[in-house]
């Protein structure tokens, strides 16, 4: 009896502490499907390379794919790649890992299948991603001056924060199981960004379709061939019902 208290102690331990790493500070918000809007993932693959190459890789993402998003070869070469890359290189990140472990505590993880490894029982990889991006908000005590409310303690700083601006976020207190807590309650611009409140969204938006198209390149296809494979195999049921019940027909 003790064994089994004590395993059910330490489950529901795993379990609070699976909570806080998937963020159990706000609920996640849910991600823009985003994933057959080209100019979404055309704009999301900017922002990708401008943004979080500098740090973080996609070793397993070519540039050359990015045509399957209707991005020309030659757009590829004029606008996503540095002097040393090649249209048929992965998306390796330029920084030093020692520096990075350095600068942050951690090298900067491969965001290739981010957008599928990060889901949980708040929502889905796509979800997280959202909700975290636009989660930041400045914080002296940490060594790159911001944190997050998904991910306390977070090592990353808010790369975007030029465009969003720099907020807080603001609490209030309320009563739960008779003891009083904060809880969030909303943002509050402090600074203003190069971008609205309104268009900020909409460009995570876009950053974060493109960290799900490029989780899975081939799941539209996927998704369209399933689609006609179903209904292939309906028709197929109807005529074979037919003829079953026309072969029996003339039998009895």
């Amino acid at each position: 009896m003790k064994k089994l208290i004590l395993t059910v102690m330490l489950a529901l331990g795993m379990a609070v502490a699976a909570h806080a790493a998937e963020g159990g500070e706000v609920a996640w918000d849910k991600a823009p499907n985003r994933s057959n809007d080209l100019p979404a993932l055309q704009n999301g693959a900017k922002l990708f390379v401008n943004y979080c190459l500098n740090c973080h890789s996609a070793a397993y993402m070519r540039y050359n794919r990015l045509q399957d998003i209707g991005i020309s070869q030659q757009q590829i070469k004029d606008n996503l790649l540095t002097v040393a890359d090649k249209v048929g290189d992965t998306m390796k990140s330029p920084i030093d890992p020692k520096d990075a472990k350095e600068w942050f505590g951690a090298v900067p993880p491969d965001l290739t299948l981010v957008a599928r490894s990060r889901s949980g029982h708040a929502g889905s990889g796509p979800d997280y991603l959202y909700t975290y991006m636009r989660t930041f908000y400045r914080d002296p005590s940490r060594p790159t001056g911001w944190n997050n409310l998904v991910f306390p303690n977070v090592g990353m700083p808010q790369v975007l924060w030029q465009l969003q601006g720099e907020r807080e976020p603001v609490f209030e207190k309320v009563e739960s199981h008779g003891h009083e807590e904060e809880a969030f309650k909303g943002w509050k611009q402090v600074t203003p960004g190069t971008m609205t409140p309104l268009q900020y969204e909409q460009a995570v938006g876009d950053l974060v379709g493109y960290l799900a198209w490029m989780a899975e390149p081939a799941q539209n296809h996927r998704v369209r061939v399933g689609t006609w494979v179903l209904l292939f195999l309906a028709l197929l049921t109807v005529l074979v019902w037919r003829l079953n019940a026309a072969f029996w027909k003339e039998i009895r």
